[in-house]
């Protein structure tokens, strides 16, 4: 993102919906739609020569930083609210034949482009569960990606993991400092133990409390809650209470999001009965719970989904106007390039998109015969860029520069977007955003919870007559 954009950034204030208002949007705005932790989404991604990204690692210049993702698919029990690409086992023995698999990616890697040579200014290991692998391989798997890659001990790196409380200790947490994560990620999704319940992921309170004095006193650079609105048995007083204790504990980041209920893609949450779900009235007002009380209590609201600290180099980056969206949601932006490493996993190479197999046994197939394991992808069009950077802008800032984009890319935007203007003004007369500052567009403190549906408007695909349309999940 051009840096230039912190010159024209709005203040960002605060003021709660307006509760007459919440019916009347949601009939008109609650529809699926993608994260756009990627455009186009992956949804689009299609059959795709290994050759053509093999072309697009070519390009790299050797001393581009780069950013490393990691899957690690396993869990020891289903959470049945998930939609992630896991594997739920307790059989020890496929921890080992991933790790294998792992190496093999990373050796075809080295042999076939200049990866090695470029610094890995952030990594992340997500899942599944990452800390599924116990001391030993956890501390391989560490190892094994410092041979392949070029790892920094710079300070400013951005070490990222996954954490199952369930699964770690106070000397489990020394060793995942040791190998040099500065950052953790704790799923919490909800302290209500009514909730818990009937999603099948018990952990209290003071076991969470006592998690996170272990990391604080480890001086890692950054805390961050996952958490769920939406789920069954959920209320406002639940969710209440929820943020209550998570404004005690103080982490120092929180991706708070919407539960996608999709039991027809994710078999974990046919377990879910539908009745115990919040309707989408009572979904929205949760939400607007949670940014009026986390922003009272001092973060700031990033935008989909996302708080922060302040103080937080995310914060930082978006008023400096380095803020970006990828797939791990909103990242400050160290590194172009993303390379996704494990089954299911998402790699994007100057703006040319390639996703690994999705199932095991095609992933280790295509390993087993020297084949790196991509099944689809998706090259971009300049229409693409032009799309992402608006999408990106969008999400990242809640404000559109219309002159840096006709600038850039050398295009009158009412012309180029011309029949997407009635929808912009619709948008405009409903009060989520304004176009009345030439050359700019401003989303409003409303607007700022349909950020999706704006980010929408500009998403070509969802314009295209398809046999099939793909499934998302709804924006509340």
């Amino acid at each position: 993102m051009n840096p230039e954009i912190a010159t024209v950034l709005p203040p960002y204030a605060q003021p709660p919906l307006n509760p007459g208002r919440i019916a009347e949007l949601l009939r008109k705005y609650d529809r699926q739609g993608p994260r756009y932790t990627s455009y186009p989404p992956a949804t689009q991604f299609a059959n795709v020569e290994v050759s053509r990204y093999l072309d697009a690692l070519a390009d790299g210049k050797c001393q581009d930083p780069l950013s490393l993702y990691i899957h690690i698919p396993f869990c020891s029990s289903p959470c049945y609210y998930c939609g992630c690409n896991k594997i739920v086992t307790r059989n020890r023995v496929q921890v080992r034949h991933y790790l294998e698999h792992l190496r093999r990616e990373m050796a075809l890697l080295r042999l076939q482009s200049s990866l090695h040579q470029r610094p890995v200014t952030q990594l992340h290991l997500g899942g599944g569960t990452p800390t599924f692998l116990d001391d030993a391989e956890l501390t391989e798997l560490v190892h094994l990606t410092a041979h392949y890659f070029r790892l920094v001990q710079d300070e400013n790196r951005d070490y990222a993991i996954e954490i199952d409380p369930r699964t770690v200790d106070r000397s489990r947490i020394e060793l995942i400092r040791g190998l040099g994560f500065n950052r953790i990620s704790l799923g919490i999704q909800d302290f209500d133990p009514q909730v818990q319940k009937a999603i099948n992921r018990i952990q209290p309170v003071d076991m969470i409390e006592r998690l996170v004095g272990d990391i604080r006193a480890r001086a890692f650079g950054s805390l961050n809650f996952d958490l769920i609105y939406g789920l069954p048995k959920q209320t406002l007083k639940s969710v209440e209470d929820t943020l209550r204790e998570v404004i005690r504990l103080a982490p120092d980041r929180i991706s708070y999001y919407n539960y996608a209920h999709l039991p027809e893609r994710f078999a974990a949450q046919r377990a879910i009965h539908t009745e115990d779900l919040p309707p989408p009235g009572v979904k929205l007002e949760m939400l607007t719970l949670v940014i009026r009380t986390l922003t009272d209590a001092g973060y700031l609201y990033l935008g989909m989904d996302h708080f922060v600290k302040m103080d937080d180099p995310l914060a930082i980056a978006q008023a400096n106007g380095t803020l970006c969206r990828n797939f791990q949601g909103y990242s400050i932006h160290k590194a172009e390039d993303l390379v996704g490493l494990g089954v299911s996993s998402i790699s994007n190479i100057h703006g040319m998109f390639v996703q690994n197999a999705a199932q095991l046994n095609t992933y280790y197939q295509a390993l087993d015969e020297n084949r790196l394991p991509v099944v689809k992808g998706r090259e971009s069009t300049q229409e693409d860029v032009l799309r992402r950077d608006i999408i990106q802008q969008l999400s990242c800032y809640r404000f559109l520069d219309i002159a840096r984009i006709e600038r850039e890319y050398g295009i009158d935007f009412e012309e180029h977007f011309n029949l997407l203007l009635p929808e912009l003004e619709q948008l405009e007369r409903d009060g989520l955003l304004s176009l009345a500052t030439p050359g700019k567009l401003f989303v409003s403190a409303e607007g700022s919870l349909l950020l999706r549906n704006i980010c929408m408007v500009f998403d070509e695909y969802l314009r295209q007559d398809t046999p099939s349309k793909p499934t998302f999940s709804r924006v509340i």
